[in-house]
């Protein structure tokens, strides 16, 4: 079983499912295998018909810099932050390469530090992209470029220097006031989507492949998991329990609610007059 999700992004690092797109031979053309592009343009479409008018801004990974997804994304004025490989779009990437070091006068270049690393910026916007049969479809891109360092320390206990490389293109042109929200506090985000799949997996969750003969009993799996996931998140990051959390760590927690849910003094009396009180809920 292959599942597409859509989570909402935080800047605080919190991220909270929010819709599933399975894929499967039934989703896809004919015979054809389903794919996760095709699962996207399908999700997209469920996203736009449940919050036509959510101000969104997509964060996508290397696989999705696409025509049709970009296209798509501009018909519904959705913002997108979008992964760059080094072979993807070589198009882009000429142009990119050419316009760079003349495009220095317009101030197209930045170094800051960002937690402990230290960063160097180099955008290129109004980039020509041109996709389709004979290319007869047109759209204009805007290309940002990190080169990061920093050090880290080995399970030997050495301090070794650390180098990354990352590229997206942007829905709107990159600016000196705008690069580090887009780039740092936006599309980088996105590594919060993979974190809750391996907290599912590793984390006290135990999510591991389920096997079943009927389709909608992996799927209900499945939703209950997303569910367990969303709820321990909203609690994670509440007011009232964030100490809770530094002290007991992630599987420590989860420990903590099996066993208040499961322990004798949850008794339906107070479940019922807690339930009945007014209560809030405080992210931090």
């Amino acid at each position: 079983m292959y599942v597409l999700e859509a989570s909402l992004s935080f800047q605080n690092g919190m991220t909270i499912p929010l819709m599933s797109e399975f894929l499967s031979n039934s989703e896809g053309n004919g015979d054809a295998q389903d794919c996760e592009l095709n699962a996207f343009f399908r999700l997209a479409e469920r996203l736009k018909k449940e919050f036509p008018r959510l101000p969104v801004m997509v964060l996508l990974d290397g696989l999705y810099p696409k025509g049709p997804v970009i296209d798509f994304c501009i018909q519904n004025r959705w913002q997108y932050m979008i992964v760059l490989k080094d072979k993807s779009l070589p198009s882009v990437w000429k142009e990119f390469n050419a316009l760079k070091d003349l495009e220095k006068k317009k101030n197209n270049r930045i170094k800051m530090k960002w937690g402990n690393r230290k960063q160097s910026f180099q955008w290129v916007n109004e980039v020509e992209y041109c996709y389709g049969e004979r290319g007869e479809k047109r759209i204009i891109l805007h290309v940002a470029v990190c080169e990061e360092e920093w050090q880290e320390v080995n399970k030997f206990g050495e301090t070794v220097d650390k180098t990354s490389r990352q590229a997206w293109i942007s829905s709107k042109p990159l600016t000196w006031s705008n690069v580090h929200e887009r780039c740092n506090l936006g599309a980088r985000y996105r590594w919060g989507i993979e974190t809750d799949i391996l907290v599912e997996k590793c984390h006290g969750f135990e999510y591991e492949h389920c096997f079943s003969y009927s389709w909608n009993a992996m799927k209900g799996y499945h939703y209950l998991m997303r569910m367990g996931v969303m709820f321990i998140i909203l609690a994670r990051y509440s007011h009232c329990l964030i100490q809770k959390f530094k002290t007991l760590g992630f599987k420590g927690f989860i420990r903590f609610i099996w066993e208040t849910l499961t322990g004798p003094w949850l008794t339906q009396e107070m479940v019922f007059k807690r339930l009945n009180r007014n209560f809030q809920l405080r992210l931090v």
